[in-house]
């Protein structure tokens, strides 16, 4: 996720831990159960529909699927897909 320098050293400075504004998620099929994500170096905040919103990083899932994820975030596809296939419940953290 693009962020300006000041945001991403302030994110660094409290270890991605401060909450950014949520970014809707533009599903291209229109029937996703995600509506929102924020997202930072080493992580990504998904909220979804029923069932609050959720943090996953470096330590859960990985670093991998974390861009992965960020990826699919960004270009409105295919993330809630990734997540069921691959994620599943290793998140990081229930934000709320």
């Amino acid at each position: 996720c693009s962020r300006s320098r000041a945001r991403q050293a302030a994110s660094l400075a409290t270890m991605g831990r401060a909450r950014t504004a949520m970014q809707p998620y533009r599903s291209t099929g229109g029937d996703s159960g995600i509506v929102a994500y924020a997202c930072g170096p080493g992580w990504i905040d998904i909220r979804f529909r029923r069932s609050g919103t959720y943090r996953y990083d470096a330590r859960h899932p990985g670093a991998l699927h974390v861009m992965q994820m960020q990826r699919l975030a960004e270009a409105g596809t295919g993330l809630n897909t990734y997540l069921n296939r691959y994620v599943r419940d290793d998140y990081a953290a229930r934000l709320d």
